[in-house]
């Protein structure tokens, strides 16, 4: 009876937490979900009423979206494999021990606290610019001309940003589990004759999977909703060629002031995040189990 009463109890005590976090996500889905199957456009506030799937529909139907939807999952394929390589490459030069150490773990790890914006207005004026960034000067110190790298390469030049912002976080993870490594291993493989490469195929790869397993989902997760980056240096274009799914359901909620289409590109991108969760959890969930 006591051990039933101690259960009710908790349960008591938890249950005002979990009808609040309910609230705070229940009632903006069902909110974003009611006006996807409305008219409702703020310059057009009295032209209201049921459109059914009219808005999903003009989503499908738009090309933009399709290269939207290709942009976003590019940009998440691209951060992803740029930060796990280098995130790998970073934790096994920094755990080598040499002399201030300790100072280049932090000078490794301090891009990941710029805010996203201010650390794409760095790159667009510092590094990016045609005339006074850092990579024009050293394209005319070799006689060429300097690469327009956002109006040319668009999406490329963000992919750089953004993976700049997120490799810190991967190198942490990957370090931590590197760190974790019994050196006993090694010294063994050493003795045996194994190659540099084959310790690190046969060893350090593998004792690093769950840690990879983390990075990707969790860098995943927030990669689908990256905004801050385009909307300071893109703008989406030119034309939009980096317009990604986040970006193309503002442009439709403020600069088109819709924002019945605003809410059904909102579902369409939770369905999609859910979808590459899924799959996600399925294809790599199991190695967190190992």
């Amino acid at each position: 009876m006591s051990t039933h009463s101690s259960r009710l109890a908790a349960r008591m005590m938890v249950a005002p937490s979990v009808v609040l976090l309910l609230i705070w996500m229940i009632v903006p889905l069902a909110m974003t979900l009611y006006y996807s199957f409305r008219f409702y456009r703020l310059l057009s506030p009295d032209r209201t009423g049921w459109t059914g799937f009219t808005n999903y529909v003009w989503f499908f139907n738009s090309p933009d979206f399709w290269l939207a939807l290709f942009n976003t999952l590019a940009l998440v394929g691209g951060v992803l494999i740029i930060t796990v390589v280098l995130g790998i490459l970073i934790a096994l030069l920094i755990d080598q021990p040499v002399k201030g150490q300790g100072f280049l773990r932090i000078l490794v790890i301090a891009p990941f606290f710029v805010m996203p914006p201010v650390a794409a207005s760095i790159w667009e004026n510092l590094f990016m610019h045609p005339q006074n960034g850092l990579f024009a000067a050293v394209a005319q110190g070799f006689g060429a001309q300097p690469i327009l790298f956002l109006e040319q390469y668009p999406m490329w030049s963000v992919i750089g940003i953004v993976s700049w912002e997120w490799l810190p976080f991967a190198t942490l993870i990957l370090l931590t589990a590197l760190q974790s490594l019994s050196s006993e291993q090694i010294e063994a493989a050493e003795m045996d004759g194994a190659s540099a490469f084959a310790r690190f195929r046969y060893i350090v790869l593998p004792h690093m999977t769950r840690a990879i397993t983390v990075v990707i989902l969790i860098q995943t997760i927030f990669l689908l909703g990256i905004f801050g980056e385009i909307f300071t240096t893109t703008q989406g274009g030119p034309g939009s060629a980096s317009t990604t799914l986040p970006y193309m359901i503002f442009k439709q909620a403020i600069a088109a002031k819709d924002i019945g289409r605003a809410a059904a590109g909102g579902i369409i991108a939770v369905i999609l995040a859910n979808i590459v969760a899924y799959f996600l959890m399925r294809g790599l969930g199991r190695n967190l189990d190992n």
